[in-house]
């Protein structure tokens, strides 16, 4: 019998701030990592997940993934994979790791990392890349992917059995849509706020030569900044192309209403995450007051409760949940099915490290199982750190290619893992520190994480 043997864990950091990419108000200068875990198996194939952070407290949450360890080596493989929920029930009913959320911030994140890894695994064992796994599960099977607890004031799971049934004759037809035609996707490659006005007008023309219909600004630094770039963004994709922004939290609810006021005139798609996430009467208050612009959230939804209340409370016009932020392949089931019932589209957040290849598996699920085809469904790309993986994402006239491979796409290269672990990797060893942290990294005092003599990495 096959058994899981070992739970790898490495410190992988990309120094994306040097260039500024993946900047905006509330997150200046992000170095993009990745808490990546591999759950080894004594016959192969292994599985692959991470958790997405933006640079120091990486360690932590790698810290956070070995915890679980012990709860999942000797465990056998076959029945883990027989049992997709198995694990994710386990972790999150573990007591004493579910007093530090309870299924929020680190823990969940790291539970998140390992479900995702056991997906990877089971879609590699089974030779199906995981979309595919789990549009291929009956109505039955998917209900019983989902913890329940707290969901059924707003979706019972005999409701969630409809509709999957409901979906269940168009699935041949959707999946081969998919195949032939991809996912819409949208861009923000040209967004970032640390670009200049020239990069922002050539990356947002290459976006339409490109085919997406849609690319996305950051705001929420400066109102007048932030209407001269969307003025050389709508110039540079003319009218007819939509332009979404991205103000990542960084505003209260009055001052959200009052900003997006000022900039009515270039003719926003919506607005995404304009306040706190916690604050469900927030959003829905600011949904009022910018009608009919739309507004979008969810990346950082710490659990499926919060998406309830989301949805229940009216406060959002597109959902976007983030594949490494709540508690894995599972828990985004269960939201997905709370987006259908509710009849908000699904537009998942990506970009980061790998999340691009993460997230495709479940708006592709989400298209051919669940929701069904939707128009206004496009899902998040980001042109940065694909090479670095086994099974990139493919884009092809502004969609994303359904993938092939097995798994979930989340393998990094060997020499990605070697070159890029923190802090003794070749591209940190013995580079500037991190923005903020002073130092050199590796130097004595200057980790720009832990002082000398703390482990980190893998």
């Amino acid at each position: 019998m096959a058994k899981l043997v070992a739970v790898d864990v490495h410190d992988v950091r990309f120094p994306t701030s040097r260039e500024l990419h993946g900047s905006d108000a509330m997150n200046p200068d992000p170095d993009y990592s990745a808490a990546y875990v591999v759950l080894r198996t004594s016959d192969g194939p292994d599985g692959h997940g991470f958790a997405f952070t933006i640079g120091r407290g990486n360690e932590v949450q790698c810290a956070a993934i070995r915890a679980l360890a012990p709860a999942l080596v000797g465990r056998d493989v076959e029945e883990i994979c027989a049992d997709l929920g198995r694990v994710y029930f386990d972790l999150v009913d573990d007591s004493q790791f579910r007093w530090l959320g309870p299924e929020k911030g680190l823990m969940h994140m790291a539970i998140g990392a390992v479900v995702n890894a056991v997906w990877d695994l089971a879609g590699r064992r089974a030779g199906l890349p995981v979309w595919k796994l789990l549009a291929d599960l009956t109505p039955e099977q998917i209900v019983g992917l989902v913890d329940w607890r707290y969901l059924r004031d707003a979706l019972t799971p005999e409701e969630a059995l409809d509709l999957l049934k409901e979906a269940e004759p168009g699935r041949a037809a959707r999946e081969e849509r998919l195949r032939t035609h991809g996912l819409a996707a949208y861009t923000t490659t040209p967004g970032w706020l640390g670009y200049d006005d020239e990069t922002v007008d050539r990356l947002s023309r290459q976006a339409v030569a490109d085919g997406f219909g849609q690319i996305k600004l950051k705001v929420g630094r400066d109102v007048e900044d932030d209407r001269r770039r969307l003025g050389v963004a709508r110039r540079a994709v003319g009218p007819d192309v939509r332009i979404a922004v991205d103000a990542n939290q960084c505003w209260d609810v009055a001052e959200s209403v009052r900003w997006v006021d000022r900039l009515r005139d270039f003719d926003l798609w919506w607005v995404e995450e304009p306040t706190s996430p916690d604050d469900v009467l927030g959003h829905a208050a600011i949904r009022r007051g910018i009608a009919p612009i739309r507004v979008a959230t969810g990346e950082h939804a710490q659990n499926r409760v919060i998406v309830k209340q989301l949805l229940q409370a009216g406060a959002i016009d597109v959902l976007q949940p983030d594949a490494a932020r709540v508690g894995g392949v599972n828990e985004n089931v269960a939201i997905l099915l709370l987006a259908a019932k509710f009849g908000v589209p699904v537009c998942p957040h990506a970009g980061g490290v790998g999340l691009c290849e993460l997230v495709q598996h479940l708006a592709m699920f989400d298209e051919v199982a669940v929701a069904g085809h939707r128009p206004d469904r496009v899902v998040e790309y980001v042109d940065h750190l694909h090479e670095h993986f086994v099974d990139p994402v493919r884009i092809v006239a502004g969609a994303y290619a359904a993938p092939t491979a097995p798994g979930m796409s989340a393998e990094l290269l060997p020499e990605t893992l070697a070159d890029y672990r923190y802090p003794d990797g070749p591209v940190w060893a013995g580079s500037p520190a991190p923005a903020g942290t002073g130092g050199v990294v590796g130097d004595e005092g200057g980790s720009g994480s832990w002082p000398s003599g703390v482990a980190v990495g893998g």
